[in-house]
């Protein structure tokens, strides 16, 4: 494989900004510390800081009425010394180019941290499809493929559904690859419809090796797993899984509070996740789900309970309201809902923090599941594939424990110490830089 660091664009303007306006900025701040502690040779931190590869790129695509409207996206690959860059397409009116180069970053501590042969990679477009027909949306797709597939593959690049993608835009996607290079490559893309090479257990994946994750920093807490109190910030994919799986992996618990968009409803007594789902599915909102009382985003990341799970968006729990969070664990099913200045508050608190590199690397797994049992032309059972992941997430936090036992710092700290060291072993043993750290 060609040399990319030698080609890498590393992207001007202002180096530091407010960590609060650029999640950039957060994802390379968590890097600078990790780097530090390794004691990384300075080419090698400077490396790692920056995405190998950047493709911006523009989409004239056809609408219903006949006019063409054009659509501006990029793909970011962060690293790929361990392996094939793999990374969600994300579809989002207010997408930016720093976003996708953070959750590029944290893609790549994501795969090494569950110890897959993965780099890591991101991908966006900047659009509204919940004004795109369904036409529109298979249009704009085909056009993102073709403008990413000299960049993408299965030994390359892999994209996955992201924020407002999903299986049947992926299909999309994986059959306009296969008309360019006139094969069959399932192995492009993961997240697919199981009828087209899709995986089992790919659905709940986040959710499920979330839970795992818990169950896990339950048992090093000594709680009893079956009377935990919960709560769920954002009921997407991810959270209304979440909702559920809780009770059914840990043998019980109850739900207090559940938001999205919209707001929240809050029952200190329980909440039936399937009347929170079923509300959703009606209106729009879990707001207004029976027997509840209404609750904003912010005033339920403060509940008094045994795990919140921050499943929407970054930055919400910051040094402005980190102190007033009261969870025992912090499930972080969302990229970066933790600022690195909540992170130090959180942990002189004595919360358990499940990084998100961590705690929603779920996903991420069993896409690699996908990927391999589509080039293998197998499919395994769904047994297999939670058991395959159960074993990749315990393995992940007891690396990020015995970590944290060792050097004495919090989770996150100690999840990239061991994320950064893989990667750096990997950037070494291709030649890209001479060392891990400086001669003595």
């Amino acid at each position: 494989m060609p040399r990319a660091t030698a080609t890498a664009t590393k992207p001007s303007g202002p180096a530091r900004p407010a960590e609060s306006a650029n999640p950039f900025a957060i994802a390379q701040r968590q890097i600078d510390e990790a780097a530090a502690r390794l004691g990384l040779d300075a080419p090698l931190a400077e490396l790692l800081r920056w995405p190998q590869v950047e493709m911006h790129f523009t989409l004239p695509v056809s609408l219903d009425d006949g006019s063409v409207r054009v659509f501006h996206g990029f793909r970011v690959q962060h690293n790929h010394a361990r392996g094939p860059a793999k990374g969600g397409l994300r579809w989002h009116p207010a997408e930016t180019i720093d976003t996708v180069r953070a959750l590029a970053a944290w893609m790549t501590w994501k795969t090494a941290i569950m110890d897959l042969p993965l780099g890591g990679g991101k991908g966006g477009v900047i659009c509204d499809p919940k004004q795109l027909s369904d036409g529109e949306k298979e249009r704009l797709a085909r056009a993102e493929m073709r403008a990413m597939a000299r960049i993408v593959g299965d030994h390359q690049d892999v994209p996955a559904p992201d924020v407002y993608t999903d299986p049947r835009i992926m299909a999309w996607m994986m059959d306009e690859f296969e008309v360019i290079r006139g094969r069959h490559e399932p192995g492009v893309i993961t997240g697919k419809p199981l009828t087209v090479g899709g995986s089992l257990g790919r659905d709940d994946a986040t959710s499920r090796g979330g839970v795992y994750a818990v169950r896990e920093a339950v048992r090093e807490l000594g709680p009893r797993a079956n009377g935990l109190r919960y709560a769920v910030q954002g009921f997407g994919n991810a959270g209304s899984f979440v909702s559920h799986l809780h009770r059914a992996i840990l043998g019980g618990g109850t739900l207090v509070a559940v938001s999205d968009t919209h707001g929240g409803a809050y029952n200190p007594k329980g909440i039936d996740p399937r009347a929170a789902a079923e509300q959703k599915r009606k209106t729009g909102s879990v707001t207004g789900t029976p027997n509840t009382e209404p609750i904003s985003n912010p005033d339920l990341l403060e509940l008094p309970v045994d795990v919140l799970y921050p499943a929407a968006m970054e930055g919400v729990i910051t040094g402005r309201n980190a102190s007033r969070v009261k969870a025992k664990v912090v499930c972080e099913l969302a990229n970066g809902p933790t600022t690195p200045d909540a992170d130090l508050i959180l942990h002189d608190k004595g919360v358990f923090v499940l990084p998100d590199i961590l705690a929603n690397g779920g996903g991420v797994t069993v896409s690699y599941f996908e990927q391999v049992q589509n080039s293998a032309n197998y499919a395994w059972s769904l047994e297999d594939v939670h058991q395959r992941l159960d074993q990749r997430i315990t393995n992940a936090f007891q690396a990020m424990q015995a970590t944290a036992r060792r050097e004495k710092v919090h989770p996150r700290l100690a999840a990239y110490l061991v994320a950064l060291e893989r990667v750096g072993e990997a950037c070494v043993a291709r030649g890209w830089v001479k060392r891990l750290r400086p001669k003595k």
